[in-house]
């Protein structure tokens, strides 16, 4: 679960603000948002063959975090799709790569969190790297963590936004208990999601997931229930508590760094046969299947 450093990476060129630099002279201001408070969006896209996978989608709650967040500039699709397109071709990448994209509200005359002190923005980050997708497929451990997820009236969870200390918090525990990721629970007790990615859970022949109260809205998440629903398989969207994670017949994860992946372990209870489940083994290809035909074609 550790990733390592990938040496087809030592001289990515990093797109900010559409001036390709090597990595290792890449940088912000000190009074860019995102270090004077994380006051910044993300989104992570993954590129197949050429395609990246969900890409209008993924630019859409792109837009809707920044709207959320009232910047006063926004790139159009257009333009953040035209630098993808500079900063892979610069990379001569074409496939299993990732893309983290960010956008900061911009520079600050001088440090402070007030928003009106931002006069230059925004800031817009493409940073492509060569990386398959990173959880092992043999299976994912997970302990729950102290750290709850913040409910719609403390940070709403729609709003994707880069101050990711929460997750980090709970990372942490999941690195001293021994396991690869932090299972998350909202304010009431009820599963969320881990530190990184959404969770589904099996029982019989229904796929279940958590409700976006605590979550944010996942772009894989969707295609999961999406497939299920073209296939007839029953879904529920519902509150989940950890006996259920306990006692489930199956239990997976999803993202876009990571795909599916299956969750063998959480807290020392062991999950189903712990492996790879039939239905998590049957939705991971019925996923594939999209991903090698469908998409935004980036690279010739």
């Amino acid at each position: 679960m550790l990733q390592k450093f990938n040496d087809k990476n030592k001289d990515l060129l990093i797109n900010i603000n559409g001036e390709l630099i090597h990595r290792d002279k890449a940088g912000v201001s000190p009074f860019d948002s995102l270090v004077q408070g994380g006051d910044g969006v993300w989104e992570g896209l993954r590129v197949y063959e050429g395609r990246i996978f969900k890409l209008i989608e993924h630019l859409d709650r792109l837009r809707s975090s920044a709207i959320a967040l009232a910047f006063a500039e926004i790139p159009s699709h257009e333009k953040i799709i035209e630098e993808i397109k500079r900063t892979l071709d610069a990379n001569n990448m074409r496939d299993g790569v990732h893309i983290r994209l960010t956008l900061s509200r911009g520079l600050k005359v001088t440090s402070g969190m007030d928003p009106r002190l931002n006069t230059t923005g925004p800031t817009l980050i493409v940073l492509a790297e060569h990386k398959p997708p990173v959880y092992d497929k043999t299976g994912v451990t997970l302990a729950t963590s102290s750290i709850r997820r913040f409910p719609p009236d403390c940070l709403d969870p729609k709003i994707h936004h880069n101050n990711l200390l929460q997750s980090i918090l709970a990372k942490i525990e999941a690195n001293h208990a021994g396991v690869d990721d932090a299972l998350m629970l909202d304010t009431r007790g009820f599963v969320a999601e881990t530190n990184a990615t959404h969770v589904f859970i099996v029982e019989g022949n229904c796929v279940s997931t958590s409700h976006t109260v605590a979550c944010p809205e996942g772009i894989t998440r969707d295609t999961v229930l999406q497939i299920c629903r073209d296939n007839g398989i029953e879904t529920s969207v519902r509150d989940i508590s950890l006996t259920e994670v306990y006692r489930a017949n199956e239990m997976f994860c999803t993202g876009t760094m990571g795909e599916l992946a299956p969750v063998t372990d959480v807290d020392g209870r062991q999950i189903g046969t712990g492996s790879m489940g039939p239905m998590t083994e049957r939705l991971t290809g019925l996923y594939g299947e999209l991903t090698a035909t469908q998409g935004d074609q980036v690279v010739p």
